[in-house]
């Protein structure tokens, strides 16, 4: 059973919070709070497995609480509360950088109660469980984790990692996606050779909010995608909320390509249609990362990468807020490296840089 203190200051919300949660029989609601001041009180007396935090407070807002629970609970998972507005995605984003665990937007222009309820259910229930799932380590644990996967078995002889320099970098995250996405960027040199293409699970808004803070953090430029951009190197591309991302190919360049097909596993954009669109434009000069994130988004993706010959790397278990996205593919063998996210960054400056260093010399 998985306990829940839901922290809001509408009653309102509370109440609807409380029996969205009330139809899962492995959720049980120990408790509520108004705001962050008696929620820190009531953290430490009721000892909840995760925590509701509602952004917009009076007398302690979610901002400062995320911040004094991580001070004494650093392994406690917190799921924001945040509306669909640039004040919103603004304040999740940096509530995410704070340490928040993950986000679900408020309902909007919903015609009933039962709907708003439905649609909490729908975002909270599965990040609830993906969070506390049993044998899931604690983040930030300490555990060793293999380094490299069995060869994918799709690959053609020769292919992967080590095979060439990939001449794009693909990326696939959700849930702690942005933290960890956020790491892996900042630490890669101005000068990197390759575009970088990513799909990030986030809604509209959060999305463009989300490239402008990281480009003002990273060396790389970082931007929203729009369609029809030639990809130049040393620029990140974000997939918009609610647009699948493609690229493909268009005479001598690489251009962006925005499309509203059907959602894929849920979502949209999808890891899975932004990596087979790269298998067909880049083939075997690619390399694939996924990082932390629920679901397996990105696992058929990387299938259709793999069988190009592209190289595959996988967030290991131990550094990944959900071991959902990269789980999925490391399980399928379709990884050539599992590593911790402080790996990530120079494994690929050393294949994508550093291939290219070795390429001028000979």
């Amino acid at each position: 059973m998985v306990s829940v203190l839901v922290v809001d200051d509408s009653v309102v919300v509370r109440r609807l919070i409380v029996d969205a949660l009330s139809a899962d029989p492995g959720i049980q609601v120990v408790g509520t709070a108004p705001n962050g001041k008696v929620a820190l009180s009531k953290i430490d007396m009721l000892k909840p497995d995760i925590v509701t935090l509602d952004i917009e407070m009076p007398v302690m807002d979610g901002l400062t609480t995320i911040k004094e629970i991580r001070k004494v609970h650093p392994r406690l998972p917190v799921i924001m509360f945040s509306t669909l507005t640039s004040v919103g995605a603004s304040a999740t984003l940096e509530a995410l950088a704070s340490g928040a665990s993950d986000y679900v937007t408020k309902p909007a222009n919903v015609g009933s109660v039962s709907e708003s309820i439905k649609s909490v259910r729908e975002q909270i229930i599965p990040r609830i469980h993906a969070l506390c799932r049993t044998g899931t380590p604690p983040r930030g644990a300490v555990r060793p984790a293999p380094r490299l996967a069995p060869p994918p078995p799709r690959a053609a002889a020769g292919a992967g990692a080590g095979a060439g320099t990939p001449d794009i970098v693909a990326v696939g995250c959700s849930t702690g996606g942005p933290d960890a996405l956020a790491k892996v960027v900042n630490a890669l040199p101005a000068t990197f050779p390759v575009p970088v293409v990513v799909v990030q699970h986030m809604p509209q808004v959060f999305t463009k909010m989300f490239a402008e803070r990281l480009d003002r953090s990273s060396p790389l430029k970082v931007v929203e995608a729009q369609g029809e951009m030639t990809l130049t190197p040393g620029t990140v591309y974000i997939a918009p909320g609610d647009y699948h991302l493609e690229v493909a190919r268009r005479g001598t360049g690489v251009v962006t390509h925005l499309q509203q097909g059907p959602p894929e596993n849920f979502c949209r954009p999808a890891v899975d249609v932004l990596f087979r669109s790269v298998a067909k434009a880049y083939g075997g000069s690619t390399l694939g990362l996924i990082l932390t994130g629920m679901g397996q988004d990105g696992k058929r993706g990387s299938e259709a990468l793999v069988s190009k010959g592209a190289e595959i790397v996988a967030q290991d278990e131990a550094t990944s807020v959900v071991w959902g996205m990269p789980g999925a593919v490391a399980g399928a063998g379709l990884a050539h490296s599992i590593l911790p996210l402080h790996e990530i960054s120079q494994h690929l400056i050393s294949r994508v840089a550093g291939g290219r260093m070795a390429r001028s010399r000979g």
